[in-house]
């Protein structure tokens, strides 16, 4: 059996029960469960659809997500997450250069590097190089200033932990960053690049070796490995192509409000709705949730 999710903006909910039977009748489906109202509900099907894709940009016109998925084994048990634009709502390498002068450089090469226009390690060593000479205290302005959570986070992870589950975030990003951000949504553990400095300024590089897309693959592989659980009892999330990787081995890969290049090879994607969305799309109601 299979599971069809859909989900409205939490900002402005407005999935309607017409929609659901209309989709319900044509696909066979069983009985409509509200998870919350005019916001998220599922109902069971047979099969997948053959016209899902179709049925997918139609209800995009509409500013709803829709997810198609097996029943089985949906709600997981560990959560692996990356934090620029995923967390945060920032780049903070792009808050960085903001702050040096380089902004508008530095974004440019941010965004071709999470399309998968360019490689991973060689745009960030290009990104970073750019801010040598910055000093190390604007990292704390920026976080305090600038950085701001992606709505929905701190329920998923404190609903997730109170059923037994386990978070990790792994970034390309700074651990600068992770270490903060990670605290203070009560992350597990944390795994990014270490920026480097000398007497209070940026060098203008990394320590070695560098987290790209596969660092975070293998740390899908050695995380599940540790916590005994398989591959499948993970959901990932990330906007990049550097998460393509840990997206496509995880049981459920999220893309959240993704590049469309990154969006094309997810079968789950999240457009509208924030990250209680991945909640909903595990089963959980809304009366479920946790609030840290």
């Amino acid at each position: 059996m299979y599971v069809v999710t859909l989900l409205s903006n939490p900002d402005e909910p407005h999935l309607q029960a017409s929609l659901l039977d209309s989709l319900r009748n044509a696909w066979g489906g069983g009985d409509v469960v509200w998870l919350a109202p005019d916001e998220a509900a599922e109902f069971e099907i047979p099969q997948v659809p053959g016209n899902r894709w179709d049925v997918w940009e139609d209800v995009q016109r509409m500013g709803l997500d829709m997810v198609v998925q097996p029943v089985a084994g949906r709600r997981k048990t560990m959560l692996l997450a990356d934090m620029d634009s995923t967390m945060i709502r920032q780049e903070c390498i792009d808050e960085l250069a903001d702050e040096a002068g380089v902004g508008e450089r530095v974004s440019e090469i941010t965004a071709r590097a999470m399309n998968g226009e360019l490689d991973f390690e060689g745009a960030l060593l290009e990104r970073v190089g750019l801010l040598k000479g910055l000093q190390e205290s604007v990292i704390d302005k920026v976080l305090k200033e600038r950085i701001t959570f992606m709505p929905g986070g701190r329920e998923l992870i404190a609903t997730m932990k109170a059923a037994g589950g386990y978070a990790a975030l792994v970034s390309g990003g700074f651990t600068a960053f992770t270490r903060k951000v990670a605290k203070e949504l009560n992350f597990d553990e944390n795994h990014a690049n270490i920026l480097l400095a000398e007497d209070g300024f940026l060098t203008g590089d990394v320590a070695r070796p560098i987290l790209g897309r596969e660092a975070k693959v293998e740390a899908l592989e050695r995380i599940s490995k540790h916590l005994q659980i398989e591959e499948s009892d993970v959901i990932a999330v990330g906007d990049g192509a550097n998460d393509l990787g840990m997206l496509g081995r995880a049981g459920t890969g999220v893309a959240l409000h993704a590049k469309p290049t990154v969006a094309a090879q997810c079968d789950v994607r999240i457009n509208f709705g924030d990250l209680t969305s991945l909640l909903y799309v595990q089963g959980y109601a809304k009366s479920e949730f946790v609030a840290k």
